[in-house]
């Protein structure tokens, strides 16, 4: 059961431009603007900023305190949608904007329960596709990773806000990323794949932009297709099943196989099929790397933004990808 936290408590100092082991809920609930928050350490502002765009359905990734590519990347979406000037910065009108869609606290209290802890989990997670295909199921390896996907948190912020706590023990009570746990409903008439910039747009029937998500999106070796394809399917918890004849590096076996479901599963929590054969919009078990590593042709999202994304999707949907020339190429 999450518990928002009231006033009462936030008491502690606004911002910390370098948090460390400073940082706590009433630091970030109260967090206000700065102009130069920090760009790789954890800021209060920047948490701030990444749940509140996490909430207004312009996704970060995974939500870590840093002003990384990921975090700009929905800033400047965000920017976009509202009318605002666009950049990679967080600026004072974006924040005001932010500020506007919801006024909960961002962090909150969360008593872990025992379906939190019960698992199974595997004790270690193969680097090798040919070794995961005797696993029962690709879960997680621990319930800090769980959790800390439950609440689109890297491992490392759910860890610093949480000092000394358990996270294997249900009842414990402790701080997390007070994201949306409500379904959210959205109309899609039209999916973007912009493949330079490395994101996924989401527009209504009306070609307003409804959900922004970073993502990876192919590489040299196994780029993605060009035009556009059409959703074919969308399942949650899929199989991954490997044709020898991808041909993908590092992988030696010469027969087809296939590996069970899970978080862990090199396809995620959900798939999204494309019209072209053997590609779609998927989940990952690395989502600190969304746009930040390569894909075998596909378009890879946290396992949280393809979850909202494949259960919003019908069949038959256009997914357009576009390409700026190479000049033009932004983070």
């Amino acid at each position: 059961m999450i518990r928002l936290l009231g006033a009462a408590i936030l008491t502690a100092s606004l911002v910390f431009p370098a948090m460390g082991a400073s940082l706590d809920a009433a630091a970030i609930n109260n967090a206000e603007y700065r102009s130069k928050p920090s760009t790789d350490e954890v800021d209060a502002v920047v948490v701030k900023a990444q749940i509140l765009l996490d909430r207004a359905q312009f996704s970060p990734g995974e939500i870590d305190g840093k002003l990384g590519e990921n975090a700009q990347k929905a800033l400047r979406a965000f920017a976009e949608a509202k009318g605002l000037a666009a950049g990679k910065a967080l600026t004072a009108e974006v924040w005001a904007a932010l500020a506007e869609t919801s006024k909960d606290p961002v962090i909150a209290e969360y008593t872990i329960s025992e379906a939190d802890v019960k698992g199974p989990f595997l004790e270690k997670l193969p680097a090798k596709m040919e070794d995961m295909k005797s696993l029962k199921a690709l879960s997680y390896t621990s319930p800090r990773e769980a959790l800390a996907e439950k609440f689109h948190m890297s491992e490392g912020l759910l860890a610093m806000l949480n000092s000394g706590k358990r996270f294997d023990r249900a009842s414990e009570i402790i701080l997390v990323a007070n994201v949306s746990n409500k379904p959210v409903k959205l109309t899609i008439g039209r999916i973007e794949v912009d493949k330079s910039r490395q994101t996924v747009k989401a527009f209504d029937p009306s070609g307003a932009l409804v959900a922004f998500f970073p993502a990876t999106v192919g590489s040299e070796e196994k780029p993605t297709p060009t035009g556009s394809l059409k959703v074919v399917s969308a399942d949650a918890n899929p199989n991954y099943r490997y044709n020898p004849d991808y041909k993908f590096k590092g992988v030696k076996s010469r027969e087809a196989f296939t590996i069970k479901p899970g978080p862990n599963n090199p396809a995620g929590s959900f798939w999204i099929g494309l019209s072209g054969e053997g590609y779609g919009i998927h989940g990952t078990p690395n989502p600190s790397k969304v746009s930040k590593s390569e894909s075998h042709g596909c378009v890879r999202l946290t396992n949280w933004d393809v979850g909202l994304l494949g259960r919003n999707i019908k069949k038959g949907t256009p997914v357009v990808f576009v390409e700026e020339p190479q000049a033009g190429k932004k983070g």
